[in-house]
Parts: structure tokens; C-alpha cells; sequence
């Protein structure tokens, strides 16, 4: 079954198609679209022979770009299949879906309203996702499409762990409470390990941090989602690349008083100009942050030990709540790329009887493999994650049944 998986941002539009057959995934083609909405518009794409290639595309909007796609998808030289007719399916993500969904789900006007109904607390995102969807209605009309949600994997959560000590009213009033993000790099992962090491994931308690320029981090006891690092928004949590994470919200209510700051300002700050990039004023990309420490940048050095410390924190957290681990799993570009920040998180969770393989560490970049020393109480793993995977997967499980 060859399926279409969309990532429908603001402005941009990232694509794979993706032909299932049983266990087996073969990438048939990849790329996006970049810069919708706006003037020097382009898409990028791997072509039929495996070449990268960039064509301009001017100013577009989001049906205009998934159009650009599917007929990159479709030419004769650069293409894959010879008409929309082989796409069986389109898979996309979307990022909030509230209380309202658990597990991914067929598209229909019912769904498509409920994700409206997200708007609210996703305005950067949910809507972006739907313009996707709608773009698919109009240029595909007919062809089954699937929602695949971020915050689905962390509806497992107990009531104790998605709580915020706020008056209640503002749960049931304005569903206010921590919904968590980056679930199905979460769930893919944490399934994946298990296979990768021959175990059961109903009877394994797993760490698994998504480090990237957005990081998040979930304990997943026996196989369901007990607890997660981002909330009702994609900001609290770990430090990220320019997200503040974890902050006391006197903090920016004092700020805001003291600066004459409005909402829209103060979400700038705490989504665009703060984590690693506010603390180091150098780069939200940790190689530039690695380079400028070892220029002797002492901000730099301060953002990194800071960030470290936060997953360091979270682990320890985790353990605890769970009674113990027996996985911790490094994924997303830094986790599965930075072999430093892995070994100075290690290095603190001895006492946990977690060991790694220095060695082993240093070599490891964006492929499975164990990192820890034999001796290890705790195993240690690299998992890259598949999110489109997923997504496909899902997709295809459920259009099969239609």
C-alpha cells in the first residue's frame, strides 16, 4: 500500500510516500516545501534516481504546495508513480488533539470538527495541519485520510500527572491541563527498543527523551504513557533550542509588568528567543554551541550544562515515580547525534546503575544501538525515530479495515 504522509506546518509542508508491504517500509520518495505564504517559495526533494533538487515555486499557499508535490511525485523524470491514483492513502500528522482523541483515527467532518475545536490551544499548529487535510479534499477528493496526533500516545496519563494546581474550574471549563507532545516519536521508540532488544514491553519501565530543537521526554511504564515533560503547549519541559521550558510563571507575569509586554511579546520570548539560543546568544544548533565552547565562549558552556542538567533532572524524576528503569532511550537530532551530551547525562546516573560504554558512545550516531556497559542495571539505547513511519503504519492499519 503506497501512503502519503503529510506534516502540514504554518509554513512549511515536509512529505514522504511510503510503500508498506507487511513489515517491510520502502521510502518512495521525500521532501517539502518550504517558505508558504511567503515570497521565494520552493520545494526540495529527493527525485527518482536518489538526487537531491530544489525548483522554485514563488508565493503559494498550502493547496498550491501539496499540489507542487504531488506532481513532483507524478513527472515522468523526477517522479515515482505515474498518476495520484497509486497514492492508496494519506497519513497526516496533527499535533493537538485534545481529549478527544486516544489513538488515530479515519478523517471524517465529525473528527475534522473536534480538531477545530483545538484551535484554541494549537493555534500555531492545529490549523496549519488542517489546511492539509483540506488541500487533500479538494485535489484527492475520495482518497482515505488519517489523523495521526501528537498528544494521542499521553492520554494514558493519570489525572495526578496532567493536572495543573490551578482552580479546577479551568479544566472543565477551558481544558486547561498538560497533554504532552512528539507521542508518536514516544510510542515508535519505545515499541522499537523493545523489539530491538528482545524484550517485552509489558513488563519494561522506559525513559524515552526526544532531544531536538523542540525536546520532550514521557515514562512509559509497561508499555502506556504515565508521564510527560511538555504540557498544555509545546513550551514547558526540558530547555530547547529557543523554548524556555520549565519557568516560574512569576518570573513572566514580573517581566511583563516591568517591560509593558502583551501576550503576543511574551510568547515571542518564551517560544523564539529563549532556551539555548537566550542563554548562549550564540545558536539554537547544538554544533555551533559545541564549537563556541570550545573557543572558550563561557554562555555557551553555561547553556549546554543547563540543558544537560534539565534531561538529567527528568530522568531521576521518572525513575522515581515509576519505582526504577529499565531502558533510558536517546532519540531526535541531538539525542541520537550528540555522543557528549549523552555521556555527561550518563555520568550523573551512576547511582541509578546506569554505566555506558565511552567507546561504544563515541561511535554511535543516528543508528540503533546499545551504549552501555555490560555491567550496566540500567540499559541504555540510541533509537532514531520514524515518525513517518508511524504515522504510515497507522494509516494503513486503518484503511485496511475500511
Amino acid at each position: 500500500m503506497k501512503i502519503l504522509v503529510l506534516n502540514s506546518g504554518s509554513s512549511s509542508v515536509k512529505y514522504k510516500l511510503i510503500d508498506l508491504e507487511g513489515k517491510h517500509a520502502d521510502v518512495l520518495a521525500e521532501g517539502g516545501v518550504e517558505k508558504i505564504g511567503l515570497d521565494g517559495g520552493f520545494i526540495k526533494y529527493r527525485q527518482a534516481d536518489g538526487s537531491k533538487a530544489v525548483d522554485d515555486l514563488g508565493k503559494i499557499d498550502h493547496r498550491r504546495a501539496i499540489e507542487a508535490i504531488l506532481n513532483i511525485l507524478t513527472d515522468p523524470a523526477k517522479g515515482c508513480i505515474k498518476s495520484y491514483a497509486e497514492i492508496d492513502a494519506v497519513g497526516h500528522r496533527v499535533v493537538h488533539g485534545g481529549e478527544k482523541f486516544s489513538e488515530s483515527v479515519l478523517i471524517t467532518d465529525d473528527v475534522k470538527a473536534k480538531i477545530r475545536d483545538c484551535y484554541d490551544i494549537a493555534p500555531l499548529h492545529n490549523p496549519a495541519n488542517m489546511t492539509g487535510i483540506e488541500a487533500i479534499d479538494s485535489l484527492m477528493p475520495g482518497v482515505p485520510q488519517v489523523g495521526v496526533f501528537d498528544t494521542a500516545f499521553h492520554q494514558t496519563m493519570p489525572a495526578k500527572a496532567f493536572m495543573y494546581a490551578l482552580p479546577y474550574k479551568y479544566y472543565t471549563e477551558d481544558g486547561v491541563r498538560r497533554y504532552g507532545f512528539h507521542g508518536t516519536s514516544h510510542r515508535y521508540v519505545s515499541a522499537k527498543v523493545c523489539e530491538f532488544l528482545g524484550v517485552d514491553i509489558a513488563k519494561q519501565r522506559i525513559i524515552t527523551c526526544h532531544i531536538g530543537n523542540g525536546a520532550s521526554m514521557a515514562a512509559v511504564d509497561h508499555g502506556r504513557c504515565i508521564d510527560t515533560s511538555m504540557g498544555l503547549t509545546p513550551v514547558e519541559g526540558l530547555m530547547m533550542g529557543t523554548r524556555v521550558g520549565d519557568v516560574d510563571p512569576g518570573a513572566l507575569t514580573f517581566l511583563m509588568g516591568r517591560h509593558n509586554l502583551d501576550g503576543a511579546q511574551l510568547q515571542n520570548i518564551i517560544n523564539k528567543e529563549s532556551g539555548v539560543l537566550g542563554i548562549s546568544g550564540v545558536s539554537n544548533d547544538m554544533r555551533e554551541i559545541e564549537a563556541a565552547i570550545a573557543a572558550g565562549n563561557e554562555r555557551a558552556r553555561l547553556a549546554l550544562d543547563m540543558y544537560e542538567l534539565r534531561i538529567t533532572k527528568y530522568i531521576g524524576a521518572y525513575a522515581a515515580e515509576m519505582g526504577g528503569v529499565d531502558i533510558i532511550v536517546f532519540t531526535g537530532g541531538v539525542g541520537e547525534n550528540q555522543t557528549g551530551l549523552r555521556a555527561d547525562v550518563c555520568a550523573t546516573l551512576g547511582f541509578m546503575g546506569v554505566e555506558i560504554d565511552k567507546d561504544v558512545n563515541a561511535g554511535v550516531r543516528g543508528k540503533d544501538a546499545v551504549i552501555s556497559a555490560a555491567g550496566s542495571k540500567v540499559k541504555v539505547c540510541v533509537i532514531p525515530t520514524d515518525e513517518e513511519l508511524m504515522i504510515a503504519t497507522d494509516t494503513r492499519d486503518i484503511v485496511e479495515k475500511l
